[in-house]
């Protein structure tokens, strides 16, 4: 059976789009997608911090990640991390590809080299340490499936929704989530479980999301629903009020 034969079930019409919505709550397989929450810009001390930035926007939101978590465990949703890292070499710094680049972006990666591989600075912060059962995909750019086993990874555990939660907001989870939806995917994203530095650009990226992507739930309605929805770990039902 094909991926695309294993995520069919039955489409709404085109009237019944036109008319606000799925009129009948759908079949759907959400992983969760944890991403970037490394001590190089969670913790205190790691390369971000150290850089001068405000860590306190990215801390803020572990509580609501790590209850999503749980959750997910606790209803057989697989769950994913994504841990950027780079080579201690440099080989695959921006810098040695890129002619252009944002001075901000420039000097963090100059001045500090964050998430080394192997260093405590590229490991997932204790808070959120992930389990035997959790899968950690290893990628060393923006987005969480450019030249990685992810896309392997979700046809195994035959995704056709993804959870998205961590950081930038605006960076790699929104580059990972327009991806994600222009290849086929229902995308739901996290609104109090994601965080930027720029607070007006995490604001624009939830509005862009919610007009053109998929879902923005809160933590406590993505709880909600899962639980509402369960029906056994390889499929839930999506309400009908949490559809747009």
């Amino acid at each position: 059976m094909s991926l695309a034969e294993r995520r069919s079930s039955k489409k709404p019409s085109y009237k019944e789009i036109l008319a606000g919505g799925r009129t009948k709550s759908q079949g759907f397989r959400p992983p969760l997608v944890v991403i970037d929450m490394q001590n190089a810009y969670c913790a205190h001390g790691g390369s971000y911090q150290k850089f001068g930035a405000d860590i306190s926007v990215y801390k803020k939101i572990i509580p609501n990640v790590k209850k999503i978590i749980e959750a997910c465990h606790e209803l057989s949703i697989p769950v994913f991390y994504t841990q950027q890292v780079r080579e201690p070499s440099g080989l695959d710094l921006l810098t040695r590809r890129y002619r252009i680049i944002p001075r901000r972006r420039l000097d963090f990666f100059g001045k500090n080299p964050a998430c080394v591989i192997g260093t405590w600075d590229a490991a997932i912060i204790d808070e959120l340490m992930p389990t035997e059962d959790d899968h950690i995909v290893i990628k060393r750019r923006d987005l969480a499936f450019q030249d990685t086993e992810f896309e392997l990874w979700l046809e195994s555990v035959w995704a056709d929704t993804i959870i998205f939660t961590g950081i930038d907001t605006c960076i790699c989870v929104e580059n990972s989530f327009r991806e994600r939806f222009n290849k086929g995917f229902d995308v739901i994203l996290v609104a109090d479980a994601t965080a930027s530095s720029w607070p007006k650009l995490h604001k624009a990226t939830l509005e862009k999301a919610r007009g053109s992507f998929g879902l923005v739930l809160t933590t406590d309605q993505l709880i909600d629903m899962l639980h509402i929805g369960s029906r056994g770990a390889a499929a839930f039902r999506l309400p009908k009020e949490h559809l747009p």
